[in-house]
């Protein structure tokens, strides 16, 4: 990425940082240049090997964001942190081929797409042309009306079946560097969430790293019966049975406390 590999001999960390007013947990707080450089030196001092940058709210229920509007945010964006922070590599979310390249012209050098390109259909041959790594997300339906669309004949397998179709496409297109990303959250109850999270490891047999994506989510805060504000311990709860499930990649909003439980686990798995 960026020129430069990326080790995943160790799990890593990806700091996420959301230009738009809209998201769960921080919304409206990243929406000046100032702001945003603010935050991603933070997020590299804290440990953060990777940078995730998102201008569409994916919270469920969320309204769509025009494309000429997300393109011009992530494009200004993306440009502003490579310029200040040339040698962090820069992950863009988007599930909008136009907006993965305009992205990639400015200095990204990942596209996460919650949709695993199923939301546009020039995405995979997009990715295939722009040959950068892709991470590949399971959901059921756009955020808007996903959480209506929970119903599985099993969960695990029909989730197995989507990465096997999803993979051979972006073979087709000559992709090779991907990240699978079961989308918690995604189309899924909180149960769901739960079921997922103890048989994360299944997903290993597909040969790819694996990224979780659950910090301060409501399957941790409902299940809590907490604000997402309060939900940093429940976070840091669910990391470390994620890293055990054999997660490699941690994409979350509190770097410092995930770059800790990873160190906490790798010893615990080295002693």
């Amino acid at each position: 990425m960026s020129g430069h590999l990326l080790s995943l001999t160790s799990p890593v960390v990806m700091g996420i940082l959301n230009v738009t007013a809209d998201s769960f947990y921080d919304g409206g707080k990243y929406t000046t240049e100032e702001a945003v450089l603010a935050r991603a030196a933070s997020m590299i001092e804290e440990g953060a090997a990777i940078i995730d940058v998102g201008a569409v709210s994916t919270r469920p229920g969320a309204a769509d964001v025009p494309e000429d509007q997300e393109k011009s945010i992530i494009g200004k964006t993306i440009a502003l942190l490579h310029q200040h922070f040339p040698d962090v590599p820069l992950s863009v979310d988007t599930w909008r081929a136009s907006v993965a390249e305009e992205a990639v012209r400015q200095g990204a050098s990942m596209i996460n797409d919650i949709s695993g390109g199923t939301f546009d259909e020039k995405m995979i041959p997009v990715v295939g042309a722009l040959q950068v790594p892709y991470c590949l997300m399971h959901t059921t339906a756009k955020p808007e009306v996903m959480q209506q669309h929970t119903a599985y004949t099993d969960l695990i397998a029909d989730m197995l079946q989507f990465f096997g179709r999803q993979l051979e496409k972006l073979h087709q297109h000559h992709v090779h560097d991907i990240v699978l990303d079961p989308g918690f959250g995604f189309g899924k109850t909180v149960e769901q969430n739960y079921q997922l999270l103890k048989n994360l490891s299944a997903f290993q047999a597909l040969g790819y790293p694996l990224l979780a994506g659950v910090s301060r989510k409501s399957m941790i805060y409902k299940l809590l019966d907490v604000t997402p504000e309060k939900a940093l311990n429940g976070t840091t709860a669910v990391h470390m049975l994620a890293l055990l499930q054999g997660a490699l990649i941690l994409r979350v909003h509190d770097v410092r406390e995930a770059v800790e439980t990873i160190r906490i686990f790798e010893t615990y798995q080295h002693v």
